[in-house]
């Protein structure tokens, strides 16, 4: 049963693949009802993401063809447009709808924005919201009501909505590459949401990581938690990274550039390395010699997102105050287009965060 709220609201619609031009701020978009099983949540925050970006831009790719225009799923399209993004979402409950407790209404929520497809931990269906159903880029948002949880944090709404989508994606690569305490992980791409967050959360797993991020964001990197930093662009790769392990081998790096690096990334690699990536800001198309990768016995993971499990194990984290957030800047929902703008030239460290007018 929907309680004092509007029948129409403000939001940013995704309407076609293509520029900044395709993203539509409307003030007349009308609430979503929740269905049956579902919550309404006013919104307060939604950090933004990559994929926000790639979605847009159709930068996906296909199998077949790597500059096809697509979107983020490879098997079963389920964008449709127009298409309200936004993943990183807090807000507080302000309706339910059938079988849900009336007394949840009130609570504030951080959202666990995967649309699974399946009751186990398998990520082979995942979608997410933002993609496959409406996400928080609005001033409200009707999701499945197991997905809106509360944290036990006196953190604020934006920096709550620093972590779950960059959180849960590292996190999900550091599980998959099973790194354990005492390891060594490079972490590229470490200023930004997923890199600055892998940082943490290998702190908070007892490992010790090495950050390369571009200049002048050394000092934020060590500040976060980075054993030593790697400026990027900066002489050759493997000879910085060896000096700033101090010649500890690299059991594990998590990867969120490709491009040019991937060649040198698995030199980098002990023998029986793991490497792992959920990116691709430098490139998605590589070049790979085979016989590194099976002379050294490495093992290569993608990752995307992440399980129940690693979700609450993020929500643990929060709670224990082993990670913490990093906002890099707080943009009203009317000026998205500067937000994207600037979350695309890539000069901040941690997360961009929307809020509604």
């Amino acid at each position: 049963m929907m309680h004092s709220v509007p029948k129409t609201m403000t939001a940013v619609l995704l309407t076609g693949h293509g520029g900044l031009e395709k993203l539509v701020y409307s003030r007349d978009v009308p609430v979503p009802a929740p269905a049956a099983g579902e919550v309404l949540i006013k919104v307060t925050a939604c950090g933004m993401n990559n994929t926000d970006v790639w979605v847009r831009e159709g930068a996906y790719g296909t199998e077949d063809d790597p500059s096809a225009v697509s979107t983020w799923r490879r098997h079963g399209n389920t964008l449709t447009f127009p298409r309200i993004q936004g993943t990183d979402t807090v807000g507080h409950i302000v309706a339910v709808g059938e079988g849900i407790d009336r007394a949840r209404i009130g609570e504030r929520v951080m959202v666990d924005f995967s649309i699974y497809n399946r009751d186990d931990d398998s990520l082979a269906d995942i979608d997410y919201m933002g993609h496959g159903r409406d996400g928080g880029y609005a001033e409200y948002m009707a999701l499945p009501a197991e997905n809106a949880h509360v944290v036990a944090t006196d953190l604020t709404d934006v920096e709550l909505a620093t972590f779950c989508c960059a959180y849960l994606t590292g996190e999900r690569m550091l599980e998959r590459a099973r790194l354990a305490a005492g390891e060594t992980v490079l972490v590229t791409g470490a200023s930004g949401g997923v890199g600055s967050a892998i940082v943490q959360l290998a702190r908070a797993r007892g490992a010790v990581p090495i950050a390369v991020a571009g200049p002048g964001k050394e000092a934020a990197m060590l500040e976060i938690g980075a054993e030593a930093v790697v400026t990027r662009g900066q002489g050759d790769l493997t000879e910085g990274v060896e000096a700033a392990s101090g010649g500890r081998p690299i059991d594990v790096v998590a990867d969120l550039v490709g491009g040019p690096l991937f060649n040198d990334l698995l030199k980098i690699l002990r023998p029986e390395g793991r490497y792992t990536t959920a990116g691709a800001i430098a490139g998605p198309v590589v070049q790979l010699d085979l016989r590194t990768m099976y002379l050294k016995q490495l093992e290569l993971h993608g990752s995307s997102q992440g399980s129940r499990a690693d979700f609450r194990r993020l929500v643990r984290y929060i709670e224990e105050k082993k990670i913490r957030p990093l906002v890099g800047g707080i943009y009203p929902l009317s000026e998205f287009h500067r937000a994207q703008t600037d979350f695309m030239a890539k000069n901040f460290v941690g997360k961009l965060v929307v809020v509604p007018d």
